[in-house]
């Protein structure tokens, strides 16, 4: 297939390869002008992805016309935030037979929206059978090692579902497939704001047990929402939730993990985020999941309790013991 990644972050450029080595044609776009040319010249994300070459025969351009032109798939691998100003440049092109994959993990700040849907309110014409998802535990610095990792492909449409497991499925990426389209989404998406939490903890020297506890109770508010939003239970035990959940909350790479990390250890927030090169996509989508929180009802006190650590600057340390004295319940 002729298949345009968008995005030459780490995650991008993993795929990138994969998708190569896998027999597709493949045009990597990089958004930054300058990069782009580093990228051609050195045929090396010395930022982003060092050490794994990229081999020549991959197309590298900051052309968005070029990308997205004559496509069969897209991945669209920018930062959540991000995509809807891409797609009010690429939504310009025709895509009759073209199937958007969206490989960020976020919830868009103010709409509420998953990557989906926000491909479906930008570009109008488009069917819901063209648009998937590919999300699980992958950190790309494994994954461009060729280190043994399991994901999932889901669309609400199951042809599209098995037309994107086909197209990444390797001997060392295995993909399995799914049509709980949101599901697999909010999994992925409400990890991230779990993971900050799991960092707090590691960051603030709590121990073992709360980060457990951390991450057990957390699914649980990913999935109390998830299924109020209309996603099936199933999904949030298997790889697009429990699975990331725990990749993501206990990673060296996790960048979520490591901003509640500073933040556990007394650091602000902006200064966390001023010296990263890379995107956590947790930090905005706390916010969001607040929010859907608040509108749909849902008791979510642990992503209330990040939300509130982020944004209103509310004293890690506190904070945790609020929800440990919280009032008694059952478990379930």
């Amino acid at each position: 297939m002729r298949i345009s990644v968008l995005g030459a972050g780490g995650w991008g450029t993993t795929l990138a390869i994969l998708l190569y080595h896998n027999g597709h044609d493949i045009t990597l776009w990089e958004y930054k002008k300058s990069y782009a040319k580093a990228l051609f010249k050195n045929r090396e994300n010395k930022v982003y992805l060092p050490n794994v070459k990229i081999p020549k025969e991959i197309t590298i351009t900051h052309s968005l016309q070029e990308s997205c032109t004559d496509k069969h798939m897209i991945v669209l691998a920018v930062p959540s935030q991000f995509i809807r100003d891409i797609l009010k440049y690429v939504k310009r092109y025709d895509y009759l037979d073209t199937t958007f994959v969206s490989v960020a993990k976020g919830i868009e700040k103010n709409t509420i929206l998953t990557v989906s849907q926000i491909i479906q309110d930008e570009i109008k014409n488009i069917s819901p059978s063209q648009i998937g998802v590919l999300s699980g535990p992958s950190h790309a610095e494994e994954v461009s090692r060729k280190v043994p990792t399991a994901i999932v492909a889901a669309s609400t449409d199951e042809f599209t579902a098995k037309q994107i497991q086909s197209a990444f499925i390797t001997s060392y990426f295995r993909v399995y497939y799914s049509t709980d389209l949101l599901g697999v989404e909010y999994g992925g998406a409400l990890k991230n704001v779990i993971a900050i939490g799991a960092g707090i903890i590691d960051g603030a020297k709590f121990g073992d047990n709360t980060k457990a506890a951390i991450m057990t109770r957390g699914i649980v508010e990913i999935s109390r929402l998830g299924i109020a939003l209309g996603a099936k239970p199933e999904t949030f035990s298997g790889l697009s939730g429990m699975g990331d959940l725990i990749v993501t909350c206990m990673s060296k790479h996790s960048r979520n993990r490591f901003v509640g990390e500073q933040i556990g250890k007394g650091r602000k927030l902006k200064d966390i985020l001023n010296s990263m090169e890379m995107v956590a996509e947790g930090v905005e989508t706390s916010r969001s999941v607040y929010q859907l929180g608040q509108k749909y009802k849902i008791q979510m006190p642990i992503c209330n309790a990040v939300y509130k650590i982020l944004f209103e600057e509310r004293d890690p340390i506190k904070v945790t013991y609020e929800l440990m004295t919280r009032e008694m319940k059952p478990e379930d």
